[in-house]
């Protein structure tokens, strides 16, 4: 059996989970430093923090209002909530507007991302979402929008069309999300690194420095190929030659 040539991170993320955009800087930073980072293969997984929230939210669009009718908080105290999130996402880096950040579901941005991913370009679909709904203040389930998305990351209009049309990406969606329930996923982002260690939350950059360094260790003992020390005799090639 041919070894594993890379070691995968799975992350499981919502786009419109503000930690998991932070999350992300933290770990590509930690990657930026790591000396076997071309020996990593990052994986993001689909996950819906609500997916009750209806695509035309109407007054809930607006994230303060949302987060206090959910959680039995004022308005103000939702404010300075966000307030906090949006000095923590400047200190990776980040430029949060929550004062136009529009929410809505987020099932076809997901569908999107797994096209993408089929593409090899599953960051990049990640990203430029993350960056659309935090920053740019757009509405992530407007077929339109996705679209622009799409083929600003280089994916095919035809393609897009069909990811949020047919059954076999939406499939997709549900299966991480599944799968998130069968490993004990309680929240994003979630990191899993070579299925055997995990860091939940956009924890600091050191933790993610560490936990790679930790992982690749142990994946690489393990692609070390068996050196056998040989006795020849009479033996045929895969050619057919024999001697």
């Amino acid at each position: 059996m041919q070894a594993q040539q890379k070691m995968k991170v799975e992350v499981w993320s919502d786009i419109m989970c503000p930690f998991c955009y932070i999350g992300k800087r933290h770990y590509e930073a930690a990657l930026e430093q790591f000396a076997h980072k071309d020996d990593i293969e990052l994986v993001w997984k689909s996950f819906q923090l609500d997916p009750s929230t209806e695509e035309d939210a109407g007054d809930k669009a607006n994230v303060y209002a949302y987060l206090a009718e959910r959680k039995g908080f004022s308005l103000a105290e939702s404010e300075k909530m966000h307030a906090q999130v949006a000095q923590m996402a400047q200190q990776a880096g980040l430029d949060y507007d929550f004062d136009h950040t529009y929410m809505t579901n987020s099932f076809k941005a997901h569908r999107l991302i797994q096209l993408a991913k089929t593409k090899g370009l599953g960051d990049a679909a990640e990203e430029a979402l993350f960056k659309a709904y935090f920053t740019e203040g757009k509405n992530v389930s407007d077929t339109e929008t996705i679209s622009s998305i799409a083929l600003s990351i280089g994916l095919d209009a035809g393609a897009v069309a069909l990811a949020l049309s047919e059954d076999q990406y939406a499939a997709a969606v549900t299966q991480d999300v599944l799968e998130a329930q069968q490993i004990g996923v309680q929240g994003v982002p979630f990191f899993v690194f070579d299925r055997k260690y995990a860091i939940s939350g956009a924890q600091p950059v050191p933790a993610f420095a560490q936990t790679l360094e930790q992982a690749h260790q142990e994946w690489s003992s393990k692609q070390q190929a068996t050196v056998l020390q040989v006795q020849q005799g009479p033996s045929c090639d895969i050619d057919g030659n024999c001697d």
